[in-house]
C-alpha cells in the first residue's frame, strides 16, 4: 500500500507507460454512462455558482461550465436524473466534479459483494476484525505466515473462507488470489488492520448503481489513541496519508483527492480480477487507481462510510513508513509519467515563480505583468459570462494562491536534499526555503486544524517531510530514473470545460 506520501500533493492529467509488463488491461464502462433514473445529486460545497445560476466555478478540478440558455442552478440545488436532459446534465455534473451523488438512506443488502482480506501473521487484527463483517461473505488470504494455524481457527469460526500462500507474495498477490476466489459482482478489499463502522458497506455498495463508477472507497480514521502515543496520533488525526478528509467527491490526478488506499476499497470484479501489479510491493493501489481512471471509469470517494485503521504511532516505524511511501513514487512514475511530478504549473505561473525566486527589483514588475497580462487573456476567453474580467481576476488569484502553497510543499518535502544544498550555498535559496517552510506549516496547520499547537505540529511535519523525501530520493536512485522529480508544465490553452467522459457532443450541449 501506498500513498504517495500524502493528499496534499496536487497532480495532474496522466498517461500510463507503455511498454512495460503488468496487469492485464482494463474493461472499458458500459457505452452509455448516464445515472439510472432516479440518482439524485447535489451540488458539491467545492462549486460556486455565478451569473444568476448560469456559471459554475470551482469543482473538484477547478474547472468553469457555462449552461445553456434555459439552463439554472442553485447552490445546493439537488437534481434527479431522468431519460433525457437531466440524465447528461447529471453525468456532466458528476464526471467534472461540480456535484456529488446524494444517497440517502441505503438498504443493508450486500449479498452480491465478498470481502477479501490479505494477511500476514497478525492473527489478532483479523480477530478483531472478522467479527465487524458478520453476514458477508469473506475470503481470506493468508500470505506466507509464520504460524497459519491461529489464521486457520479464526477462518473456520468465523465461516470465512481461507486460501494460503506457501510463501510471502506481496499484497498485490493476495488481493489477487482473493479475488479470483470471489464469484460475486462486487468485492470489497480490506486491510487486516482496519476497523469498519456499521452500514459502511452498504453506503459504498449505493454508488455502484451509477454504471459510470468502477471503485469508491470510504474515510480511513484512526483508532483511538493511548496515553503512550497521544502525539504521533494527533498529528496522523489530522495528515494521515489514509485520511483524505471530510468532502465527498471524484478521484483523480489533477483533483482535489488524487488517490484512493486499498485499506478499505470496493470495487467491481472485473476491474479487480488480477487488477493490481504484483511485480510492484509499494505504490500497487495507486497505480490501479489511475488504471481504472484511464479506463473511463470514475473512482469515487465517500467519507460519510467510515472505516478505522491502525495507524503507526511509534517515531522509528511512523518515519520508516513514511519513507517507504516516498519510494512509491518512483515506480509510479514509470508507469503513469507525469501524474507523479511534484511541481505542475502552466507557464504563467512558471515565469512568477522564478521572478519571485529569483529576488531582483525586476521580480515585482515582471510578477504583476504576468498575472495582468493572464488575466486579460483569460477574460477574453470568458466572453459572454456575467462580468469577465472580475471572473478572471478570481480564478488566476486562486491559482495563485494554490500553486503557492503546493510549491512550499514541494521545496521542503520532495525537494528538500536539493533545497538544503542550495541554502548552504546561497542567502536568497535560505530565504526561499524558510518561507517556504513557514508558508507550509501555517497554510497546513490552519486548513487541518489538528489537536496540536503551531510548533509541534510544524516539528511533526518536518519530520514528515524528511522522510518521504528520503524515500522518494532513495526509490529515484534505485530505478535511476528522475521521472519522480521531473516538474512539468503545462503547455497549450486548455479547456476551461470539463469533457464529461470525453463526449464532445455534451460539452457543445452544456458549456460554451
Amino acid at each position: 500500500m501506498s500513498l504517495l506520501g500524502t493528499h496534499r500533493s496536487s497532480t495532474a492529467a496522466h498517461a500510463p507507460g507503455s511498454g512495460s509488463k503488468g496487469p492485464p488491461p482494463l474493461p472499458a464502462p458500459p457505452g452509455e454512462r448516464q445515472p439510472p433514473t432516479g440518482f439524485e445529486v447535489v451540488l458539491s460545497r467545492h462549486t460556486r455558482v455565478l451569473d444568476n445560476g448560469r456559471t459554475l466555478v470551482g469543482g473538484s478540478a477547478g474547472r468553469v461550465m457555462h449552461l445553456r440558455s434555459g439552463l439554472r442552478l442553485a447552490a445546493e440545488q439537488r437534481l434527479r436524473s431522468r431519460p433525457g436532459v437531466e440524465a447528461r446534465l447529471v453525468r456532466l455534473l458528476l464526471d467534472g466534479g461540480f456535484a456529488d451523488p446524494q444517497i440517502g438512506q441505503v438498504p443493508g443488502e450486500t449479498g452480491d459483494i465478498t470481502v477479501v482480506i490479505p494477511i500476514k501473521d497478525r492473527p489478532e487484527q483479523l480477530a478483531r476484525l472478522l467479527p465487524a463483517l458478520a453476514g458477508v461473505e469473506v475470503v481470506v488470504v493468508d500470505d506466507g505466515s509464520a504460524d497459519p494455524e491461529p489464521i486457520a481457527v479464526l477462518c473456520h469460526r468465523h465461516g470465512a473462507q481461507l486460501v494460503r500462500h506457501p510463501v510471502n507474495r506481496g499484497p498485490a498477490a493476495a488481493r489477487n488470489t482473493g479475488v479470483r476466489h470471489c464469484t460475486t459482482a462486487f468485492v470489497a478489499l480490506v486491510d487486516s488492520d482496519v476497523v469498519p463502522q456499521p452500514g459502511w458497506l452498504a453506503l459504498l455498495r449505493a454508488h455502484l448503481d451509477d454504471p459510470g463508477v468502477g471503485l469508491v472507497a470510504p474515510r480511513v480514521l484512526g483508532l483511538p489513541a493511548t496515553d503512550a502515543d497521544r502525539l504521533l496520533h494527533a498529528y496522523e488525526r489530522a495528515a494521515s496519508s489514509l485520511d483524505l478528509g471530510p468532502d465527498p467527491g471524484p478521484v483523480g490526478p489533477g483533483r482535489l483527492i488524487s488517490y484512493v488506499p486499498s485499506a478499505a476499497l470496493l470495487g467491481r470484479r472485473e476491474l479487480l480480477v488480477d487488477g493490481f501489479d504484483e511485480s510492484m510491493r509499494c505504490g500497487e493501489d495507486v497505480d490501479l487507481v489511475w488504471r481504472v481512471l484511464s479506463a473511463g471509469w470514475q473512482v469515487r470517494y465517500e467519507p460519510r462510510s467510515r472505516v478505522h485503521h491502525g495507524h503507526r504511532v511509534r517515531m522509528a516505524q511512523w518515519l520508516t513508513r513514511k519513507a517507504f511511501y516516498g519510494t512509491s513514487a518512483a515506480p509510479l512514475a514509470q508507469r503513469h509519467r507525469q501524474a507523479v511530478s511534484p511541481v505542475q504549473l502552466p507557464p504563467w505561473l512558471l515565469l512568477v515563480v522564478i521572478a519571485a525566486v529569483a529576488q531582483r527589483r525586476w521580480s515585482p514588475p515582471v510578477m504583476a505583468l504576468t498575472l495582468l497580462i493572464t488575466m486579460a487573456r483569460l477574460s477574453r476567453r470568458l466572453d459572454g459570462y456575467r462580468h469577465p474580467q472580475l471572473l478572471a481576476a478570481d480564478l488566476v488569484g486562486r491559482a495563485t494562491v494554490s500553486s503557492v502553497r503546493h510549491l512550499s510543499s514541494a521545496v521542503v518535502r520532495h525537494y528538500w536534499p536539493l533545497s538544503l544544498l542550495a541554502a548552504l550555498c546561497s542567502v536568497r535559496a535560505r530565504r526561499v526555503l524558510l518561507i517556504a517552510a513557514l508558508t507550509d506549516v501555517v497554510s497546513a496547520h490552519r486548513r487541518q486544524r489538528p489537536e496540536l499547537d503551531l510548533l509541534r505540529f510544524g516539528i511533526l511535519r518536518r519530520l514528515d517531510d524528511l522522510a518521504y523525501g528520503a524515500g522518494l530520493w532513495l526509490g529515484v536512485c534505485r530505478s535511476r530514473r528522475l521521472a519522480a522529480l521531473v516538474p512539468r508544465v503545462r503547455f497549450g490553452s486548455g479547456s476551461s470545460t470539463p469533457k464529461a467522459g470525453g463526449r464532445t457532443r455534451l460539452r457543445r450541449y452544456f458549456s460554451r
